[in-house]
């Protein structure tokens, strides 16, 4: 293998990093029944060491887009997939990456800064919830998985790909530039290249730098390029035609999506209502984990203001807050520490939590698709959950648009008068 003139030799030379840590554990201790309809994960024929930990997870069978991108990806095909959050594609491509690379183990030397995969996200939060997957899903690989991500020590960052070769990098756009400029992160040697929720990325402006990045990876007639977006533009499409080789195709709309597990209420309320009967809301018995979205950061941050002064203890995740401050806040909130969090969509990408009650629209979603990706954020893992939605004179006549992305009706009614009080 080549070696860069700024790489570091590997400890030990060999890749030692995917050799199986599985010594004991087998699939007879995770029995699954077969199901007419549904696709199990021993189906797949999948490595032990990934079994194990879709065992630990409690994984049995594939969602909908597990079940159809699978057979293909880990055949080694490129795949664009139409997925919103909660579908399950991240366990979809972690597990393709993780099974490509213990079916396909280095045998020459290894070198510092040199991912055999990559994972590019739009968000620092859905970074850090990828790599946590990632951990989870590989714990028994012996596989690598670094984040980096802005806003984070640039230092220690490079620390964790300084002193062991590297499997998996996932990365936000602008750090993995920081990292590339600065030769610190070479791109030729990545065997599987995963953009996710590429439309976001778009809307976000960053696909000058993932442009950057794709072409520092091996051409795309050797490498694996998956695609994930939540919508299909044709600007979504012309980029993933430039960038797959006949890439197999799945769509999952959002009716697929747990929605039937999300009570949806619209309640018609005046601006001046609105809060009012938010409060009386978070202070409910019902209400144990809330979420709040709002659409700008200025009305997140005044929401989350006129809450702390109503007496509420509550969290506040947008762009304008601090990394560090965000990853504590929602590592509170995760364990029950704090029971409300108001964020915008942005941030609330790579909010992915069971067991939250509500989710609140304290604005209604200028682009339709956020209404998917917020109300997702409850009904998780086959729980039940309850979207509330404000309509008011100021963005009701978005209502039409989300209908016509949801294919239903959605019915508008007068708050219940115990949240007016």
């Amino acid at each position: 293998m080549s070696k860069h003139p700024d790489a570091k030799r590997a400890s030990g030379g060999r890749d030692s990093s995917a050799a199986s840590t599985d010594t004991v554990w087998s699939l007879d201790d995770f029995p699954v029944p077969e199901v007419d309809g549904k696709v199990r994960f021993h189906d797949l024929g999948l490595r032990q060491e990934i079994m194990h930990g879709i065992a630990d997870l409690g994984f049995e069978y594939c969602s909908p887009i597990q079940g159809q991108i699978l057979p293909f990806t880990l055949r080694g095909h490129d795949a664009i997939g139409k997925a919103q959050t909660g579908t399950g594609k991240t366990a979809a491509f972690l597990i393709t990456i993780f099974n490509d690379l213990l079916e396909n183990p280095v045998e020459e030397e290894r070198f510092i800064g040199e991912p055999r995969a990559l994972v590019i996200a739009p968000t620092r939060e859905l970074v850090m919830q990828i790599g946590a997957d990632a951990e989870e899903l590989g714990r028994h690989t012996g596989l690598r998985t670094v984040t980096l991500i802005g806003g984070m020590d640039y230092q220690k960052q490079l620390n964790r790909i300084g002193h062991h070769v590297v499997d998996l990098v996932v990365a936000t756009p602008g750090r993995l530039i920081d990292f590339m400029t600065r030769r610190d992160l070479f791109l030729d040697r990545v065997e599987v290249l995963v953009l996710d929720e590429a439309d976001r990325m778009l809307d976000m402006g960053f696909i000058p730098q993932v442009k950057r990045i794709v072409r520092a990876t091996p051409p795309k007639e050797f490498r694996q390029t998956l695609l994930f977006s939540a919508t299909f533009t044709q600007d979504i499409i012309n980029l993933s035609a430039q960038w797959t080789r006949e890439p197999v195709k799945v769509e999952i709309e959002p009716d697929s999506v747990a929605t039937d597990t999300v009570d949806q209420k619209i309640y018609l309320a005046s601006s001046e209502e609105r809060f009012r009967i938010l409060t009386n809301l978070l202070r409910s018995d019902a209400a144990t984990s809330i979420i709040v979205f709002a659409n700008r950061r200025d009305q997140v941050r005044r929401l989350h203001e006129r809450l702390q002064r109503a007496g509420i203890s509550c969290g506040i995740l947008s762009g304008e807050i601090p990394q560090a401050k965000r990853s504590k806040t929602l590592d509170q909130f995760k364990k029950g520490e704090i029971a409300v969090l108001v964020a915008t969509d942005v941030a609330g990408r790579g909010i992915h939590v069971d067991g939250v009650s509500h989710v609140v629209n304290y604005n209604l979603p200028e682009d339709p698709e956020d209404y998917v990706h917020r109300i997702g954020r409850t009904g998780r893992a086959g729980a039940s959950g309850i979207s509330i939605s404000f309509a008011s004179e100021d963005d009701a006549f978005l209502l039409p648009d989300l209908e016509a992305l949801l294919g239903e009706k959605l019915t508008c009614t007068h708050p219940p008068a115990e949240l007016l009080a």
